[in-house]
């Protein structure tokens, strides 16, 4: 089985919200010493292809990811998906869909900042955004300062993009987990405390959580995560033990658009790896 020094399995791109290319990210992961990476756009798995094309002999071992936004009655997830086979007919499908969704939610978004604000946008890049895999508010917020409407990206989500509640449709989460096994892939709960907006989901309510996912076959859960602080990380570890659950680690690193580091998990020593993450490890990585 192989152990590596560094790891971290969530990272995002320019295909999603990231702002690195596939082919930069792969740069930043080199010179960071990680030895295990996967990228995780939202609804994208082009990404890794990209990636999984440039790879040399010598590089840190990757492994094909993506992050799948997801909602039932009882919230909302974000359900990581690892080591499927990008070919398979599933983890397409899902791609598929989240995509379609996830291009209403824009176009809702630009007819309510057109009629709530007046904000018209060139013809040249409202074709830019619809060309992107996975256009979100972000790319909104961006376009938004180029083109003078509001100083910063930050100011034109909160201020202007997030006052449209929007609600459109979302993958179920046991869709999204079947899709991913149904392709060979290891289905884990990413950021597993954190819920819809700034919500925190501890104790007996993350439990059933935790429960209501398994019975559609979740495999594991991102224990190690930028955003956790030593008590969630060990809540989150006391549940994997629980329900035998495989543990992850990543950093959801966006680039310029979040404030977060290649490599922040919160693990940094091998000798630290917890039985869930070995079991994982041996299950990826098993030469």
């Amino acid at each position: 089985m192989y152990i590596p020094e560094k790891i971290d399995l969530h990272m995002h791109t320019t295909v999603s919200d990231g702002t690195d290319t596939p082919e930069e990210i792969l740069g930043k992961v080199r010179d960071a010493g990680i030895r295990l990476f996967s990228v995780t756009d939202h609804n994208a798995i082009g990404g890794g292809k990209r990636i999984q094309a440039v790879l040399q002999p010598g590089d840190p071992r990757f492994i094909t990811g993506v992050e799948f936004n997801a909602r039932d009655q009882f919230g909302q997830y974000h359900i990581l998906g690892y080591r499927y086979d990008p070919e398979g007919e599933s983890i397409r499908e899902l791609e598929e869909l989240g995509h379609r969704y996830r291009m209403e939610k824009l176009e809702a978004r630009l007819n309510f900042l057109r009629d709530e604000f007046g904000f018209e946008f060139p013809e040249k890049d409202l074709e830019t955004l619809y060309s992107m895999d996975n256009p979100g508010k972000p790319h909104i917020g961006n376009l938004m300062v180029r083109l003078g409407f509001t100083d910063t990206k930050e100011t034109a989500i909160t201020q202007f993009i997030n006052k449209l509640h929007v609600r459109g449709k979302d993958i179920h989460p046991a869709d999204v987990i079947i899709g991913i096994l149904g392709s060979g892939g290891i289905p884990v709960l990413a950021h597993p405390a954190y819920g819809s907006g700034d919500q925190l989901i501890l104790g007996d309510e993350m439990d059933k959580r935790i429960q209501r996912l398994m019975k559609f076959g979740l495999q594991g859960i991102e224990a190690y995560y930028s955003g956790f602080t030593p008590r969630i990380r060990n809540e989150m570890l006391g549940l994997a033990e629980k329900y035998d659950l495989y543990v992850t680690a990543g950093s959801d690193y966006h680039g310029k658009n979040k404030m977060i580091s290649l490599g922040d998990t919160g693990l940094d020593d091998p000798a630290e790896y917890p039985e869930g993450m070995l079991r994982f490890l041996e299950q990826i990585c098993p030469e």
